[in-house]
């Protein structure tokens, strides 16, 4: 991508103001000493808003005219801005969550503020990718990043294990991935997702040049398809999230759970709604499939779990399934209905994990349901923030999660009677989910408590973990400016 003035760096000032933050804070971690570690938090903090302002100086979110940068290598437009800015802004949300906890252990990871600043460039990059370089770029650079966080704590066993085993499974994927892009290009003699999208789509169908034209299409969608289900964790392809969840230091898990799957809807809505809509019969029963399986195994699972991280991961794969129903759909209902969802869901997950990292400390870190058992008469406010958590996941009304449900329901009935069926499946499933949700609840509320010893959090974690949960109250009861954001990007206002 050739640079000729100023002007050509206007879609990029937010990847750039952030990367040179990123290097900024590699450079300090190599000079400051563990006395001074708290400016590596603050100073992340202030890239992170940095990057989010000039995020809004030229499009907002209140623009449908998208621009591009030299040769379409990246665009910039409301819905990959919309995306970026909850990226930014539930990463400063884990941050905050996050420092306290290493301050406990005694821990000091000035690589992981430098760590997670770079995921989030790889982040950015992956939603505004217009081209199939950026897209692969940008995965690999938050997948690598993200492998690191999860080892990071070199002292601990079993976070090296399950790194290991998230490596080796990503770049299975990415493999998968990257071969089945390989495809589109050979298909199509360009890597950008517009000649993409027009070689794809224009195809006919012949009596003797049926398969020789259909089938290379085929396997292409098949192998990205395959690269974006492991992106999202979705069945069969979620063996590495559960052990991932558990084992990694919990800031880590609260970030992996919330903020990727965020970008994995830009890099999902790129692909396939954007440059393969002439496929879209065909991965539509694919996701189809992948969400019913999603459906079923997340939620039966989770109810088997004893440990809240590994229930929570399996509850992020039923989410999976539903986040799977909104890019169904195809079109702009569809797609507004997965941003709403998929925004609604790192907010939620982001708070859940907040509540976990509040309650650590001495060792224990509350990762067990048991280990919840009274919390309301030991911390009556924290067991009141986790109990509109775990009801908003469980998508019981009137909370936010319960409205994000019902788009994306709402959305895939409008394709017709064959996928209703599936409707009715989710909504099953979803009441089956409800119960591990209630179970946290009444665990808190009604089980006498293990420990008497008094709960509290930091004042910073608890005030922003209070500002996070009731900002989910409040959208329940008034979602519409929220839910107004995602339709005006797609046009539907």
């Amino acid at each position: 991508m050739m640079i000729q003035s100023f002007a050509d760096l206007r879609p990029i000032a937010p990847e750039v103001v952030l990367l040179v933050s990123a290097l900024g804070l590699m450079m300090l971690d190599a000079f400051i000493d563990a006395r001074r570690r708290g400016w590596m938090h603050v100073l992340s903090i202030i890239a992170l808003f940095a990057t989010a302002f000039a995020l809004s100086i030229d499009l907002g979110f209140y623009s449908t005219n998208p621009f591009a940068s030299s040769s379409n290598m990246l665009v910039r437009d409301g819905f990959g801005d919309v995306l970026k800015f909850f990226i930014l802004l539930t990463t400063a949300i884990v941050l905050v969550y996050g420092r306290h906890y290493f301050d406990r252990k005694q821990q000091y990871f000035g690589n992981f503020y430098v760590l997670i600043l770079f995921a989030v460039l790889g982040m950015m990059i992956l939603v505004s990718a217009g081209n199939l370089v950026t897209i692969y770029l940008g995965l690999e650079l938050m997948a690598l990043a993200t492998y690191a966080l999860v080892a990071l704590d070199r002292d601990n066993g079993v976070a090296s294990e399950v790194a290991m085993k998230y490596f080796v499974l990503g770049a299975i994927a990415s493999g998968m991935l990257l071969y089945g892009m390989s495809i589109l290009y050979g298909l199509s003699g360009s890597l950008d997702l517009i000649v993409i999208n027009q070689a794809v789509s224009n195809f006919q169908v012949v009596d003797g040049n049926t398969t020789i034209a259909l089938w290379p299409r085929l396997l292409a969608l098949c192998f990205v398809v395959i690269g974006i289900a492991f992106k999202f964790g979705a069945v069969p392809f979620h063996m590495w999230m559960p052990d991932v969840y558990e084992g990694s230091p919990t800031p880590m898990t609260a970030f992996i759970a919330a903020v990727p799957k965020i970008a994995a809807v830009g890099m999902a809505v790129r692909l396939l709604p954007q440059g393969l809509p002439g496929l879209l019969p065909v991965w539509q029963e694919v996701l189809g499939f992948l969400a019913l399986g999603s459906l079923i195994l997340g939620n039966l699972a989770a109810i088997a779990q004893y440990n809240l991280k590994r229930m929570l991961a399996y509850s992020t794969i039923s989410h999976v399934g539903f986040m799977f129903l909104g890019l169904i759909q195809g079109g702009a209902v569809g797609l507004s209905a997965l941003t709403f969802y998929v925004i609604v869901y790192a907010l939620t997950t982001a708070a859940a994990f907040g509540v976990i990292v509040s309650l650590a400390r001495d060792g224990l870190e509350f990762d067990r349901i048991d280990d919840y058992k009274g919390l309301n008469q030991r911390n009556p406010w924290l067991a009141l923030l986790m109990l509109i958590v775990m009801a908003s996941l469980a998508g019981i009304p009137p909370l936010i999660g319960f409205w994000a449900k019902f788009q994306v329901l709402a959305a895939l009935v409008s394709l017709g009677a064959i996928w209703k069926s599936l409707v009715v499946v989710a909504a099953v499933f979803a009441v089956i989910g409800a119960y591990y949700y209630l179970r946290v609840i009444k665990v808190m509320y009604f089980d006498a408590p293990e420990n008497d010893a008094e709960i509290t959090p930091a004042r910073d974690v608890r005030w922003i973990l209070s500002l996070n949960v009731l900002t989910l109250a409040v959208l329940g009861v008034y979602a519409e400016p929220l839910l107004g954001i995602c339709r005006r990007v797609f046009g539907l206002e």
